[in-house]
């Protein structure tokens, strides 16, 4: 299992550092995306995949089996708030370019600072 989201991760980070890479402005929103997602994924997968362990024993009761760690999870979902933020403001300042410029390569959008 920790092999198999090792080679998801790799290739979500290979993937949005290629469209990073391309002259589209939508095309980088895009792997910013795909970026904060394999962030995430990373996260998860260092704290360790733990199926059916609590994350929180009520006072006075002991569990045999361990718990799962509760802050990863935060994390994650402190991360996605923060990503989704992130990438509605990067749509809205592609929108705004997009209608400023009349276009979304950035070789055209050099073209037009002269």
């Amino acid at each position: 299992m920790i092999y198999l989201l090792a080679v998801v991760i790799g290739g979500l980070y290979s993937a949005g550092f290629y469209m990073m890479a391309r002259r589209s402005l939508l095309k980088l929103v895009i792997g910013l995306a795909l970026l904060s997602h394999a962030t995430n994924l990373l996260i998860f997968t260092v704290s360790g995949v733990s199926r059916g362990r609590p994350p929180l024993i009520p006072d006075g009761q002991a569990l045999a089996g361990g718990v799962s760690d509760p802050l990863p999870q935060a994390l994650i979902l402190t991360a996605l708030v923060i990503s989704f933020g992130i990438l509605a403001f990067a749509l809205a300042l592609v929108l705004r370019t997009n209608e400023s410029v009349g276009t979304d390569d950035l070789d055209e959008m050099r073209t037009t600072e002269q």
